[in-house]
């Protein structure tokens, strides 16, 4: 079987999307597949030129697929990274710079949606910023993005919706994100440590200079508003706690955020983007994962996390809320009061938490994860056992 992977991100571009993307065509490969990625000219991917700018994406990955005539094409579909425009007047306007691609192409077409939200969430991307004429013109910016988010939620919504369907398959990493998107599967992000566990953790530690004789909670991540950095330089970190953070810089996002945390419980290691391995050592270090998130329809540092046997932390929005509630973290109120008792709720009962997500982690195998992928493909590519591959597929 022949499958085209289109993702604008792909390493050794930057990025979770890139990340994600890299891993599961490596793992479909090991499986037998013949895959082929489209991707930015930053990528090592077989075909390039798709970007958030490039105004004829559509046209790049058409061409791809009649070069290299594949079975199934699937798509990373995170909105902008195919230059998502929201009109400000006519909602059926709207739309992202493959979406002709959709409509013209005639193979069978697997999706992949990164990104979905409620109403609530939808709203609370929306970034202040400051206009170029004082406060007359922070205040005309302000009205423009929340009058330009609320009338395009709808048209928001039907951009994944109408990925679904005859010929179209779509996949999801939560429940959640598959109640927002109905008939798409449920397919866990993939995740797996890249170096064996250490045998002693206080090794990993000096090699970070981290403290040896606390608990560490790790915070990873783009340094953009929506992830919540302002709760961790707002809490008051209990006695026998760190919190370590590492954030990267997001290439496409324009927005400025501060990054000096005056908080004595705090360690900044200011490593910036970190490569397969550094990451696993650095999860392994730690014994928890913080995500103070404001905003999020996935979290690919979680379930890195998870893979390594950290439960979690986070904020109390639907997402997270999901896997707290089969026991793999705390999820609370976005407040430093809650997130602190939460890190000491955490710690009297941390093993069973670890139980908990040791077991899960087994569901984070990539080799699991590709051959759903593979049963996916098979079912909308007509396959004659499909009905067969179907009865036991995607249950969790």
């Amino acid at each position: 079987m022949k499958i085209l992977m289109v993702s604008t991100e792909y390493p050794p571009m930057k990025g979770g999307v890139a990340h994600y993307s890299q891993k599961l065509v490596g793992s479909l490969r090991n499986e037998g597949l013949e895959v082929s990625v489209v991707c930015n000219e930053h990528g090592n991917g077989d075909f390039m030129g798709i970007s958030p700018y490039n105004r004829h994406n559509s046209d790049v990955v058409i061409k791809a697929v009649k070069e290299f005539k594949p079975d199934v094409v699937h798509v990373q579909y995170e909105q902008g990274l195919y230059g998502l425009h929201l009109d400000p007047i006519n909602p059926k306007r709207t739309g992202t710079t493959i979406e002709s691609f959709y409509h013209d192409c005639k193979l069978p077409i697997v999706t992949t949606f990164h990104s979905a939200y409620t109403f609530s969430q939808w709203m609370r991307l929306i970034v202040p910023s400051s206009g170029r004429f004082g406060r007359i013109g922070t205040f005309l910016r302000a009205t423009y993005d929340y009058w330009t988010h609320l009338l395009n939620y709808s048209s928001f919504n039907t951009l994944n919706r109408g990925k679904i369907g005859p010929n179209r398959a779509g996949i999801v990493f939560s429940k959640y994100l598959q109640n927002l998107i109905p008939g798409s599967y449920l397919i866990y992000h993939g995740s797996e440590p890249s170096v064996p566990p250490p045998t002693d953790k206080s090794e990993v530690r000096k090699k970070f200079l981290l403290p040896e004789d606390a608990n560490i909670a790790l915070a990873l991540g783009f340094m953009t508003t929506t992830k919540g950095w302002d709760m961790i330089k707002k809490m008051r970190v209990p006695n026998d706690w760190k919190i370590v953070i590492n954030t990267s810089k997001n290439h496409y996002s324009k927005e400025g955020v501060k990054k000096k945390f005056e908080n004595d419980g705090v360690i900044d290691l200011n490593r910036g983007f970190l490569d397969d391995r550094e990451l696993s050592l650095l999860l392994y270090s730690a014994d928890a994962l913080i995500l103070p998130y404001k905003v999020s329809s996935g979290s690919g540092v979680m379930f890195d996390g998870l893979a390594h046997g950290l439960p979690f932390i986070s904020s109390d929005i639907p997402f997270f809320r999901e896997f707290s509630d089969i026991g793999l973290g705390i999820s609370v109120r976005r407040d430093p009061n809650q997130f602190s008792r939460a890190l000491l709720a955490l710690e009297q009962n941390l093993e069973r938490y670890k139980n908990t997500v040791e077991i899960f982690s087994k569901k984070l195998l990539w080799q699991d994860v590709a051959n759903k992928h593979i049963i996916l493909y098979n079912l909308i590519d007509n396959n004659p056992n499909s009905s067969v591959l179907k009865k036991n597929m995607f249950s969790y």
